[in-house]
């Protein structure tokens, strides 16, 4: 008889409109890593929030049963209180307060009514030595990449006794040697009894990590797949996640672009005044009408720089050298003026800087180019719902309806809404940052063959993408940045993981 931690039996949990989860089963084996996998909208993250009490009992039905024991959470102390621990994609540290300080608050260890702030600086410096995080915990949560903040979110879980651990989309903003060291963690956070729940939409991951997967589909359980039988694989996964198969996540293009030169850039600098470094150097770069260029290059190499200098340096650079736009030079004060040149950003954090998560659909969509359906500086109502419609219908973004408040989507379908906004202003030139950066696969799918619909139309892409083969997979041409330079330039059919790799860690 298998020995189960957590059972989540016949959970349904319904918003205005939408059935969320629909008597979902979920058991998950003391001591292993589960998985839990499926499209954006599955359900993944609804279930967790249920599971930690963030949707309290009464908000849902069906049984939460823990060690033996069933849950009522009212809130998520309770569920933290038996050992249950939740990261999400967007980390709930306190910038401006130390690492110990982080790790510790609203748990303080107390000598009476007085904080031991010994104490804690000393059990904080054990915690960090389990995680593998090795800085001073005084240092402020400000001063730390993203990968080591998210070592310190595992060690505030470690802090409270955690018995099970859940991390949703943990590597999505990490490079492949912090994402492969938080792997190794989770394996020996293993060895020493702790249980995990991972949420990943990186296949490659779960296939190396995973003792068993569960696939979510439209709020539904699909399936639980045993590694020790043989049943994962990533077809099998990409099948029940998408109910169907897809034998080639990159699609092929069917025709060639064209010659003719839309975007130039000459010796092309930038200097970050608040950081005091320049950070873009003698950049020069060609796009050609109807291409794909992806821009390949690890985590700090300057490539969203480059993408925000371009899109009329809204970080306010200074910029050195020439840009020019079907052969005319150009001078960009504002993103004003790049949207109309014809160039339009759809930028890496959607939710920060891509879109308004308290506004529904249609405005978010309208907003990039509101004179369009407006007359005497009136926006014209039904104009603006007949052409949110139309790209919600184009664009499979799935909602209710155009009302819907973003906030409240999938990360893949907030991308798309994203995705839409720029449109809808008609640009010549998308550059995409991280297209699909905590999207699943089948919305990856989608949103490649929309990239090869657009530049078969004409359209030139600059796509920046972090997963090499995703740049392999869709672009035409790849330049290399390294330390704000291009280290390379490599035609498609030359291009390898190994001679990206090599261009991206060339040193000056």
């Amino acid at each position: 008889m298998q020995n189960y931690i957590l059972e989540m039996k016949d959970i349904t949990k319904e918003f205005p409109g939408v059935k969320a989860l629909d008597n979902v089963n979920f058991k998950v084996k003391n001591g292993e890593i589960h998985c839990l996998v499926g499209e954006n909208g599955a359900g993944k993250s609804t279930l967790m929030k249920v599971l930690s009490g963030v949707y309290q009992y009464g908000e849902y039905t069906g049984d939460i049963i823990f060690n033996d024991q069933i849950q009522q959470f009212t809130n998520v102390r309770d569920s933290e209180d038996i050992g249950i621990a939740i990261i999400y994609q967007e980390l709930a540290l306190i910038p401006e307060l130390s690492v110990y300080e982080n790790i510790y608050l609203g748990h303080e260890i107390k000598n009476g009514s007085v904080i031991d702030w010994n104490a804690t600086i000393a059990q904080a410096t054990q915690i960090l030595k389990k995680v593998g995080l090795h800085v001073n915990p005084e240092t402020k949560i400000k001063e730390l990449g993203v990968g080591k903040q998210q070592l310190v979110e595992i060690a505030k879980a470690l802090s409270k006794d955690v018995k099970l651990l859940i991390l949703d989309e943990p590597t999505a903003a990490l490079n492949e040697d912090d994402s492969a060291h938080l792997l190794s963690l989770l394996k020996e956070l293993q060895k020493q009894g702790i249980t995990s729940i991972m949420i990943s939409h990186k296949l490659k991951e779960v296939l190396a990590i995973a003792d068993t997967v569960t696939v979510l589909r439209d709020g539904q359980t699909i399936c639980s797949l045993d590694k020790d039988k043989g049943e994962i694989t990533e077809s099998v996964l990409i099948k029940n996640m998408v109910g169907r198969e897809i034998n080639n996540i990159y699609p092929q293009k069917d025709f060639k672009h064209e010659e003719d030169i839309v975007l130039e850039l000459k010796n092309w600098s930038a200097y970050d005044a608040k950081a005091g470094k320049e950070i873009l150097k003698d950049i020069n770069l060609k796009v050609k009408k109807g291409e794909i260029v992806g821009i390949a290059g690890l985590m700090g190499a300057g490539r969203t720089e480059l993408a925000r200098s371009i899109f009329g340096n809204p970080t306010e650079y200074h910029l050195k050298g020439e840009l020019f736009v079907n052969g005319e030079q150009k001078i960009f004060k504002h993103p004003r003026d790049a949207i109309k040149a014809g160039i339009c950003y759809v930028t890496e954090d959607r939710k920060k800087d891509g879109l308004i998560l308290m506004q529904n659909i249609k405005q978010n969509i309208s907003i990039s180019n509101l004179n369009s359906i407006a007359t005497n500086n009136v926006i014209n109502q039904n104009e603006e719902i007949k052409m949110s419609n139309a790209y919600k219908e184009t664009m499979n973004i799935k909602a209710p309806n155009i009302e819907q408040i973003v906030g409240n989507l999938s990360g893949g379908n907030q991308q798309k809404v994203s995705l839409a906004k720029w449109l809808f202003a008609r640009p010549n030139i998308l550059i995409l940052d991280e297209p699909t950066r905590g999207i699943d696969v089948g919305a990856k799918y989608e949103i490649y063959l929309f990239m090869n619909n657009l530049v078969k139309q004409g359209m030139s892409i600059i796509m920046i993408s972090s997963e090499l083969p995703e740049i392999l997979g869709m672009s035409d041409r790849i330049y290399v940045v390294a330390e704000g330079r291009i280290t390379g330039e490599l035609p498609i059919e030359e291009a390898t993981q190994e001679k990206i790799m090599e261009m991206a860690t060339k040193e000056e």
